[in-house]
């Protein structure tokens, strides 16, 4: 929105569609998935869609399904107008690696993070980690098919992936800013609690799945979904967005 005030369109690509076939997708030293890494990226394809682009070209975009673990061809056409810019979405997007072939002066660099700032009382806040995780939980249930259950399993190399993958490139950002919401939270309870109620004591995540519920406890809901307005950042965890 801040980019249209200034008369700039800007066209959004998430690299996220853009993951190898689920085959090809390298494994952790547990023999699980990694999906943090930046070889589960097919990047090879998305600089060359990147260059294609930015030479005025019109590209097929792929829309990666991850309950198949495939890249699907739906005729998602796009070609960059004179007046349009191109802006990429995802965690290696400040590593260069990711875009090898696109020069580093065509590059602006935004690190965007949600840094919490609420407390409960003077001595215990609301962890910035606790918020990701729940602003996953939902979007991994409403847009990947994925439960509670299998977030948390992945939410240990999520946290990996990050220290390995984001954290050591934070410092060649361009601008940062704090994508935080302070009524988050009370918005997101309705959507996680009962996903996390699913999860009973015979797994060995149910204790965190307790800790969530009794720390969303502290938050009245936001029943009225209405309320949250269709541009907010909010609805890319609930749906709804105007962007979409």
């Amino acid at each position: 929105m801040a980019l249209r005030v200034q008369g700039i369109k800007p066209v959004t690509i998430s690299v996220d569609n853009y993951f190898v076939e689920r085959e090809q997708n390298p494994v952790d030293e547990n023999g699980n998935y990694d999906f943090e890494c930046i070889e589960a990226i097919d990047v090879e394809l998305f600089n060359r869609q990147l260059v294609e682009l930015l030479s005025g070209k019109e590209v097929e975009l792929p829309t990666f399904d991850f309950t198949t673990g495939h890249k699907q061809y739906l005729g998602n056409k796009l070609k960059l107008e004179e007046d349009e810019i191109l802006v990429i979405e995802g965690i290696h997007c400040l590593n260069d690696e990711l875009t090898n072939q696109i020069s580093k002066e065509n590059k602006f660099k935004v690190y965007i993070s949600d840094l919490t700032v609420l407390n409960i009382d003077y001595y215990n806040r609301i962890s910035t980690t606790d918020t990701r995780l729940i602003r996953r939980i939902a979007r991994d249930y409403q847009f990947r098919n994925y439960s509670a259950l299998h977030t948390l399993k992945m939410w240990n190399s999520v946290n990996k992936g990050e220290r390995k993958y984001i954290f050591p490139y934070q410092e060649e950002a361009d601008c940062m800013f704090n994508s935080s919401i302070i009524y988050e939270l009370a918005v997101l309870k309705d959507f996680v609690v009962p996903l996390l109620q699913e999860i009973d004591d015979t797994y060995p995540e149910y204790s965190e799945a307790k800790r969530l519920i009794e720390m969303l406890r502290y938050f009245e809901s936001v029943k009225d979904i209405d309320l949250i307005p269709n541009n907010s950042l909010l609805r890319e965890f609930i749906g709804g967005s105007i962007y979409e």
